[in-house]
């Protein structure tokens, strides 16, 4: 299933550099990236010198096992990104699930959530939610799913789904109706922004929610 594949590339690197300009705004200097897959967004966090410490988890090793290829492979000029300094004090890896957070997902400062929850049972987000808003409580939460509305024009046939992982699509009434009541129920300001191509009738690729921390 290769739905209009060039088109989806060419969106993908939308949505990784709206991710990488949200990060950056957010002024987090440790950031977790949950379902963080083969490292590919992992790779341009490495090269943010913001970014003090950064920590991909993810349930598959074998994508893991990718991630931690593609970070080997990174050469800039900054030493900071290079070698063990990656794999040790600034950038790790772990094999792990995002709805049973350990001491050591929590203190991060941002959480990603990017092309994620759409993998996950409908019936575990409530999980999700508790683990990442009334438990690790970061500052700033970011993310993005594939907006259904879209669909039509990269050519996925109706009542399918652009990757067969994924659980379900939502349209942009329902994912700002299920991010509204998450920022509700744990305190948390909410924008919605359409990213990728963005259509003035069926919105854009992803749909991206950022929640920032609202003072107690």
């Amino acid at each position: 299933m290769h739905w209009n594949q060039e088109a989806i590339t060419v969106l993908h690197e939308e949505r990784l550099e709206a991710v990488i300009d949200a990060v950056r705004a957010s002024g987090a200097r440790r950031l977790l990236d949950l379902g963080c897959g083969e490292g590919e967004l992992l790779v341009r966090l490495a090269q943010e010198p913001r970014l003090e410490h950064i920590l991909g988890l993810d349930l598959d090793a074998r994508c893991l096992e990718q991630a931690r290829l593609r970070l080997d492979s990174i050469s800039t000029e900054s030493p900071r990104t290079r070698g063990s300094e990656r794999q040790g004090h600034r950038i790790e890896l772990r094999h792990g699930s995002l709805t049973e957070p350990d001491a050591g997902l929590l203190g991060f400062d941002c959480v990603l959530l990017i092309e994620t929850i759409e993998h996950i049972d409908p019936r575990d987000l409530a999980q999700v939610e508790q683990a990442i808003f009334a438990r690790m409580r970061p500052q700033t939460v970011i993310i993005t799913t594939p907006n259904a509305e879209y669909n039509p024009l990269l050519e996925v046939p109706p009542n399918r789904f652009r990757h067969p992982d994924h659980r379900f699509e939502w349209d942009r009434p329902r994912f700002q109706h299920w991010t509204r009541g998450v920022a509700q129920r744990h305190g948390y300001g909410l924008r919605h922004r359409d990213i990728g191509g963005v259509h003035p009738a069926c919105g854009g690729a992803s749909q991206m929610a950022l929640f920032r921390r609202q003072p107690l």
